[in-house]
This record gives structure tokens, C-alpha cells and sequence, in this order.
């Protein structure tokens, strides 16, 4: 995937059809199916913010032109009006063009990209569970914190990446198996050996190679065990 970078609120990038492909994605779903189409947006803003800094932190305007052999995209930000009632958008050319606050992302995609017939609107999953992403410098550094998880890594799920040379931890925490207060242990634990990072899952599935799928720690302890 290209990526331009138009200026602080602006980015351009352009995406092959062979490249969609390459991401699991059916070229006929990008157009008649918005929550596939919505995978792949979210999927290149991940990347578009891990290149280029491009945090999305509110509404965006979204230019969508289909050419010959992929897709040219422009994302804008923009910001809410003082009153809040309109989303103010900030042109090259120094003007700002208003629209109605209601006009949200999924909107816009849905009038880009176009809508699945008789499709059921999914309520988000409240219950999601919280989950962190740490990188490591040192292999080492992942060893040592697997010996601190030693109680059969009862509700969690890690798995490792290894990606531009270094090692990244997804840790996912099960809200039924650990309390608050356990979750909040955990994550200290681990950032005493890892530090925080901005990569995305979707840049660690895509282009990471995955070391361990699931049970990261006790993996870790079985081909690494802990000198007497």
C-alpha cells in the first residue's frame, strides 16, 4: 500500500486490487459488503497511523475514487463545531465546508463503498476484554517475565510476534477468570521487562511472524526453564 502524507489533517494512499486479495478480502465485497469493506478501512488506517503517525481521534471525510488497477482513498480529520451541531472540514485551500454532525463513519463508508441488502445492524460487544500489546528489545527480557506467570496462565491469552526486530506480547485478559485488581497486577508485572508501543494487531497479523499462537509464557518456561 502507498501512503502520502497531504499534511497534518490529510493522507492519501492507494491500494491494488491484488493487494486486497493478498488481505483475505474479495474485490465484490469491498462494494456490496459495508462490514467487510469496514475491516479493510480500519485495516489500512491501522498501517496509515503506525507510518505516519495519522491518529484518528474523531470524525473523518472520507474521498474514495476507484481506478483501473486499485483504490485511491482520502481521509481527512475533522472537528465537531463549537455548537455541535455540524462537523467543520478544513480544506487545502484554507476554507471550511460543514455537514451535519450525524453524518458518521459508517455513513460515509456505506455511501462510498455500498451496502449488503437486508443486512442486520450489530450492536458492539460491550463485554470486549481489555488486552495490551508490549515490544521487547531482548528475547532475554521475554523469558524472564514468563517465570513470573507460573499459575498455568489461567485467563489469558498471549501471543508473540516477531517483527521489524523486535518481539511484541499480545496479551488478552479474561474478564470472567481475573478481577480488576488481578488484570491491573498483570499489566504491571509485564511492563516491568516490556515497553508500550503504538503498533497495531493488524500490522503484527499482517506483516509479523507469529513465534507463539497462544500460551506465550508457559511455552516460554518449557523451552526455557529457569536456571536452579
Amino acid at each position: 500500500m502507498e501512503i502520502e502524507r497531504i499534511n497534518e489533517n490529510t493522507v492519501k494512499f492507494y491500494i491494488s486490487y491484488m493487494d486486497i486479495e493478498d488481505r483475505g478480502f474479495e474485490r465484490e465485497e469491498i462494494w456490496y459488503n459495508r462490514e467487510r469493506s469496514e475491516q479493510l478501512f480500519w485495516q489500512m488506517m491501522d498501517e496509515v497511523n503506525y507510518k505516519e503517525d495519522f491518529n484518528v481521534d474523531g470524525p473523518l471525510w472520507i474521498q474514495v475514487q476507484a481506478l483501473e488497477k486499485g483504490l485511491e482513498i482520502i481521509v481527512t480529520k475533522a472537528q465537531i463545531s463549537k455548537n455541535g451541531d455540524s462537523i467543520e472540514l478544513q480544506t487545502d485551500d484554507g476554507n471550511t465546508v460543514d455537514f451535519p454532525v450525524d453524518k458518521k463513519i459508517e455513513n460515509m463508508l456505506e455511501d462510498k463503498f455500498g451496502k449488503e441488502e437486508d443486512e442486520e445492524v450489530s450492536e458492539p460487544d460491550s463485554d470486549e476484554n481489555l488486552w495490551i500489546i508490549v515490544s521487547f528489545k531482548d528475547f532475554e527480557d521475554v523469558i524472564q517475565l514468563s517465570h513470573y506467570f507460573t499459575n498455568d496462565d489461567v485467563g489469558t491469552i498471549e501471543t508473540l510476534y516477531h517483527y521489524n526486530d523486535t518481539y511484541y506480547l499480545y496479551m488478552e485478559f479474561s474478564e470472567e477468570d481475573l478481577e480488576e485488581e488481578e488484570q491491573e497486577n498483570m499489566i504491571s508485572k509485564v511492563f516491568e521487562f516490556g515497553n508500550d508501543t503504538d503498533i497495531t494487531i493488524h500490522v503484527l497479523s499482517e506483516y509479523g511472524k507469529i513465534i507463539f499462537d497462544r500460551n506465550t509464557f508457559s511455552e516460554v518456561r518449557s523451552h526455557f526453564p529457569a536456571n536452579i
